[in-house]
């Protein structure tokens, strides 16, 4: 189906939920949410239904009304908000108004998830290992993008990155197709299994995220073995038939980059409308050892919309988003004498990496893209839906997506893509909740996607065309009884992937090579032959969580997930020019299946909150790339330098702990030390590499030892003008990692680090219902020259050895952000 026609379609489906309104009778309740100490008021305090996870935000003044319908999904209302317990008030008939008073304890992990259960659960209840990082935390971080948000937030979730704007979440250790990204409950897919691009998502219209730690196939099949990360968008929080807005604006110095995001919102008590849009572009970043790092720029540009109906039964809504990215692609050439960045001019044979010309400084320091960049475009149409079914309820959901990937390499013709791939999705999802018998909660359900992928117009194809369909049917139970909730389920998954023969020649013309179809492939190359592959495969999880008592919780999880090979580990057979890669796939693989367990324990007290989660992972038939070599041991390069990888399957095992340790004085108000901490060892249990050390047994791309510690502090005033100030100083310690794969050349050790950063922020009082946020932040402060195991920039190094002694490219230096955020 045509792009075109699909959002031709979903504006006709937007005018007739418009148009169809039914009337629902309905009553509502109202009262105010306060600090249990001190009596003070918590504005926008969040509500929710416990069951059906709709609800509504108090207001700056922490009052709060809220519709119930007249035949309500549940009579719980649970009442949120960051640094405080939160509250699950029984709703009464004949009772209206309500007060609320939460108890204050900074740091808590009582958070209410959505992701990888079967409805809203407390994170205390839940037994596997899930963090939610709320809005507040989202808008008080300053970073290069959402991943990186999420990285400062939560311990054991790492990213590897090409450059600011690239950032692929690995959950301890494991990445790529181990870690499934969700938004809005839609599996993301965009050709995750390249390395230089990252999450098409808007950064600046995100309510929450949570990052599940550990395999969740059992919920969504394929690709959840190392975890989940869940964005969840912005709804409104208001249903006063008026409209209501945030407008987001920042500034980073190191790389210019600009950005600005609105949001606009109204509901009433059946229907909601949001509009949301960004805008954000950045030149060339910047540190002390290799100055400006060329072709590191983008340009970046956010739409959505959604329009949402309530009934007395549920609710139905309708999103469409689009994102569109032009990303400038590093690739790290440089001369020799001088260490200054080179670019290409020439291609093939002509093209001597050693010996191009220098990077004028106007490029360096414009925000203008190289020729040589890429171009992701991602749009989605989807509607999730929930409603009451007798004593039990339903989701289901259908979206589209489609993903369109350009690379430009070719400095002699820059209007020819290297590689242009188009990826059509279908998702679909099926979930019954079914009533509760003897505490027994039981959900049923099936998801599954459909794909089509397609080269288009291109000189580079590391993939072929290929259709692929996907379906998984889950049983999942839940049984709680005082101080005892115990969680299982099964799954059994299945994958066809199918494709054609795909045939490509070199254009007489142009000399690139292109693709062919039949009948014309006389003198055509078979770069991929046909291929029909059925996959299979189950998965199953159980847990438990003990309340010892209010302060006090213990967990144990054990999981085995699934994963299906992806194209590319299957099936390529070219060079991908954005990540400088040529891929050599293995169709003899047979699927992943990850073995993991968890034990954890949560501690709260008054004045300090604590956790700990120990894991350990196994793994059979773990895929992984390994350097391909000649007949000598010399790497396979191209003319480029392009190395040449190929896929490989053995048995692994990654293990370690997260711990979190905050500590927040009630003698000392608004004030509070937080400390994270994360360790990950990750072995290739193959044979041949036993006791080899960095010579094979050490897994690539695993994150060292990582110390995070924080001091907050938050002084409240007594102002019209100013309502508090926010400080904010950190330090984050990077240890050494002498555990890396040197095989072949892979990794190099990685020296420790440390960064200071430091941030103040504050709150603006611009009528009784909004505030204004302003902050200030510096990343870096003393201008740390460092590089990161785990940043692809640290390997873009063409020389054995250099004049000045550094090899391959440092991360960003110092870095003064500023950011505003309005509501309206």
């Amino acid at each position: 189906m045509k792009l075109r026609s699909v959002m031709n379609n979903t504006i006709l489906m937007m005018i007739l939920l418009i148009v169809c309104r039914f009337p629902a009778d309905s009553q509502a309740v109202y009262g105010s949410v306060k600090d249990a100490e001190t009596g003070q008021p918590i504005g926008f305090c969040s509500i929710t239904f416990v069951k059906s996870g709709s609800g509504t935000t108090a207001d700056a003044g922490g009052k709060f009304k809220i519709v119930i319908p007249s035949q309500p999904l549940t009579p719980e209302l649970i009442f949120t908000y960051v640094g405080y317990y939160p509250d699950t008030v029984l709703l009464s008939s004949g009772i209206q108004e309500y007060k609320i008073r939460l108890q204050p304890t900074q740091g808590t992990l009582s958070e209410v998830v959505v992701t990888g259960v079967s409805k809203a659960t407390l994170i205390k209840e839940n037994p596997v290992p899930v963090i939610s990082v709320s809005a507040k935390a989202i808008e008080s971080s300053t970073e290069d993008n959402i991943i990186d948000v999420l990285v400062k937030n939560v311990p054991g979730l790492n990213a590897v990155k090409t450059g600011p704007n690239i950032s692929k979440p690995f959950i301890r250790g494991l990445g790529y197709n181990r870690v499934l990204t969700l938004y809005d409950g839609i599996r993301q897919e965009g050709q995750q299994w390249g390395d230089e691009h990252g999450l098409e998502a808007d950064a600046y219209n995100i309510d929450k995220a949570e990052i599940i730690k550990g395999p969740a196939s059992l919920m969504y099949g394929s690709d959840a073995v190392a975890g989940v990360v869940s964005i969840l968008s912005a709804m409104p929080v208001r249903q006063d038939k008026k409209l209501h807005g945030k407008y987001f604006s920042e500034y980073q110095h190191n790389n210019g980059l600009v950005g600005n995001g609105i949001r606009l919102t109204w509901a009433d008590d059946h229907w909601a409308y949001v509009m949301r849009g960004s805008w954000r572009v950045a030149k060339n970043y910047a540190n002390s050892i290799d100055g400006r790092v060329y072709n590191t720029g983008f340009r970046e540009t956010n739409a959505s919309s959604t329009i949402q109906y309530k009934s007395n039964k549920g609710n139905s809504n309708l999103n469409v988003t689009l994102y569109d990215n032009l990303q400038g692609i590093p690739d790290g050439s440089r001369d020799s004498i001088t260490r200054k960045f080179t670019q290409q001019i020439y291609e093939g044979n002509k093209d001597d990496i050693k010996n191009r010309p220098l990077v004028p400084d106007a490029a360096l320091n414009s925000y203008s893209l190289s020729p040589l960049h890429q171009h992701i475009q991602h749009y989605r149409v989807y509607s999730n839906n929930h409603y009451e079914i007798g004593q039990g309820d339903i989701d289901f959901s259908i979206a589209f997506q489609q993903n369109i990937r350009r690379e430009y390499n070719h400095p002699t013709l820059p209007q020819q893509a290297g590689m242009y791939v188009r990826l059509n999705t279908w998702n679909y999802g099926f979930r019954y909740n079914a009533p509760a018998i003897c505490n027994i909660e039981i959900t049923l359900g099936i998801n599954g996607m459909y794909q089509n992928n397609k080269n288009k117009k291109a000189t580079d194809f590391p993939i072929p065309d290929y259709n692929l369909f996907d379906a998984g049917t889950y049983l999942f139970a839940k049984w709680k009884q005082n101080k005892w909730t115990i969680s299982g389920g099964a799954r059994y998954d299945i994958r066809y992937l199918q494709g054609n023969d795909f045939y490509t020649v070199t254009d007489a013309l142009l000399n690139f090579r292109r693709k062919v179809s039949p009948p014309d492939t006389a003198g055509a190359y078979l770069q991929f032959s046909s291929f029909s592959k059925t996959f299979t495969g189950t998965s199953l999880s159980f847990g438990i969580t003990y309340k010892i008592n209010e302060y006090l919780s213990l967990k144990v999880n054990i999981a085995n997930g699934y994963r299906a090979p992806n194209i590319t580990e299957f099936a390529s057979n070219g060079l991908d020019p954005g990540a400088h890669i040529i891929y050599l796939g293995n169709r003899n693989f047979v699927p992943e299946f990850s073995l993991q367990e968890d034990i954890g324990a949560d501690i709260r007290f008054k004045n300090i909150s604590a956790s700990l989660s120990i894991f350990n992972n196994d793994l059979r038939h773990y895929i992984y790339l390994s350097q391909v070599t000649d007949a000598n041991g010399n790497l396979l390069l191209n003319s480029q330098g392009n190395k040449t990888y190929q896929y490989q399957q053995s048995a692994a095992r990654l293990y370690g702990l997260e711990a979190i340790l905050n500590l927040h004085p009630a003698f000392i108000k608004g004030f509070s030390f937080n400390n994270s901490f994360s360790l990950i060892y990750g072995y290739n249990k193959k044979q041949e590499f036993k006791n080899k050390g960095i010579n094979g047994e050490y897994l690539p791309l695993i994150p060292p030892l990582k110390l995070v510690s924080s001091i907050n502090y938050e002084i409240k005033v007594k102002s019209k003008l100013f309502s508090a100030f926010n400080y904010k100083a950190e330090a984050g310690f990077t240890g050494a990692q002498d555990r890396y794969l040197a095989l072949d050349n892979n990794e190099t050790a990685t020296p420790a680090y440390v960064l200071f950063n430091f941030a103040i922020s504050t709150q603006i009082n611009l009528n009784k219902s909004n505030t204004l946020q302003f902050q200030l932040q510096v990343n870096n402060v003393f201008d740390k020259s460092y590089q990161s195991n785990l940043s692809r920039l640290k390997y873009f190094e063409y020389y054995t050895q250099s004049l000045d002694g550094h090899s391959g490219i440092y991360n960003m230096g110092r870095t003064i952000c500023a950011k505003l955020i309005v509501p309206f």
